[in-house]
């Protein structure tokens, strides 16, 4: 297969594996990461499969990553809001 058609399908395989994540819940990508990972520990699942499984994985992970990151954020300013509201409240 030349390198281009390798490129291309590369890519295709790439926009399944990445389908818009956005509305995945944590819990629900974390779900079905675990059972991803359960099967392919369990050896039977072929070769090419197991490579896909394994792309879903990784989109997974960082599905979960954002959701992480965006709650972190969320926290922090959080954080910040109250401290500047104790702070206004107690004229410092």
């Amino acid at each position: 297969m030349s390198e281009a058609k390798t490129n291309r399908a590369a890519s295709k395989t790439s926009a399944v594996v990445d389908e818009d994540l956005s509305s995945v819940t944590y819990e629900a990508a974390l779900t079905e990461l675990e059972s991803i990972i359960a099967r392919i520990e369990s050896g039977d699942v072929a070769l090419e499969e197991s490579l896909r499984q394994y792309r879903r994985g990784a989109a997974l992970v960082r599905r979960c990553r954002e959701v992480l990151d965006g709650a972190r954020a969320e926290i922090e300013r959080i954080a910040a809001a109250d401290l500047i509201s104790k702070a206004d409240s107690t004229g410092a």
